[in-house]
């Protein structure tokens, strides 16, 4: 099994990165200000505009160190791979299921069951710890609405109809999203989901979470051999990881909804950290970014009971779990793709 990565993010936009030796070197203003060795790395994640050396690429291909660069404020801009690794009989195997919409419905319909009760859990638990606090009577209504489109689901019979389901789960979840913002309220107000580019604060927090999930996700799919670009519920884009897409619906809620919550209800963060630009859209600064980074990889070191291994393990290693279960049952291993249920 795979140890939860050792990874560096490089959050300073002005920051450049190179190879000396087995080690990585990361410069600003010419100058050299970190040195690491590449055997202690399993990732880098780079926030950077200045980008990397190529000596420094191919030697994270060739050790098979996961480099990703994304913007500043978080939006994917590519990955960089060696030779292609894993048994290509999964992957053709993947293939061949994905191109039948018959199979590929059991498979997309458990990623939305993963989903939906998740997100129910976040709602009860909330009812459970602030019921003083809320509006437990719309939030209390919304998670029965999930339950029942739990049942829906599984009646699907095409990925159409399993979208139509997830977009209506969503917007009844996000309804009642601002209800769960018990501190900063002013600051981080919740209206609706916004993307490309994120218009208030909590969502551009939210945004960036959704970026650093789908990254560890597309990892751990790439580490047991299933090619991440290549999905059964979202469809296949030119440089869209469809498969880190499907697989990081069950682990939203647990994993970026939650975070965010406790880093807003907790102060760990503020409204002064984000900046709004000329286009609209809200930046986060360099510090903020910070702060979250560590929050994040603080929260994957914590323990949980995995529903289906019955066994503890840190939160960083569900990803890579699931990614298993996924493979072994396209292999044939099991009978049906086992999601991760939050308890």
């Amino acid at each position: 099994m795979k140890k939860l990565a050792n990874v560096l993010y490089v959050t300073t936009p002005e920051a450049y990165l190179s190879l000396d030796g087995e080690n990585v070197v990361i410069k600003k203003d010419e100058q050299p200000s970190t040195r690491l060795p590449l055997h202690n790395l399993e990732n880098i994640v780079c926030f950077n505009y200045l980008g990397a050396s190529p000596a420094l690429m191919g030697a994270c291909a060739e050790h098979n160190i996961g480099l990703c660069f994304l913007t500043p404020n978080g939006r994917f801009q590519a990955r960089v791979t060696g030779k292609v690794r894993g048994n290509v009989l999964l992957r053709k195997k993947q293939y061949q299921v994905s191109e039948r919409e018959q199979d590929s419905v059991p498979i997309a319909a458990s990623f939305l069951l993963g989903k939906i009760a998740n997100s129910r859990k976040v709602l009860e638990r909330a009812l459970r710890d602030h019921a003083m606090l809320v509006n437990s009577q719309a939030i209390g209504s919304v998670s029965a609405a999930l339950k029942a489109t739990l049942g829906e689901i599984q009646l699907c019979q095409s990925v159409a109809d399993l979208m139509g389901y997830e977009g209506s789960a969503a917007k009844l979840y996000f309804g009642v999203f601002d209800q769960l913002i018990l501190q900063q309220r002013e600051s981080f107000s919740f209206k609706e989901r916004s993307r490309r580019p994120p218009l208030d604060n909590i969502n551009s927090l939210l945004s960036f979470l959704y970026t650093l999930l789908t990254n560890d996700v597309a990892s751990a799919l790439e580490a047991v051999g299933l090619d991440p670009y290549v999905g059964f519920l979202h469809q296949d884009r030119p440089g869209r990881p469809s498969l880190a897409l499907d697989l990081m619906e069950e682990l939203r809620p647990v994993f970026a909804d939650r975070l965010a919550l406790s880093l807003v209800n907790r102060k760990q963060i503020t409204g002064k950290g984000f900046t709004q630009k000329e286009s609209g859209g809200i930046l986060m600064d360099d510090d903020t970014r910070k702060v979250v980074l560590s929050a994040w990889q603080e929260r994957k070191k914590e323990e949980i009971m995995h529903p289906y291994l019955k066994e503890r393990i840190p939160f960083g290693l569900i990803p890579h779990v699931q990614a298993m279960l996924l493979a072994r049952f396209l292999r044939g291993d099991l009978d049906a793709y086992p999601p991760f249920f939050w308890s």
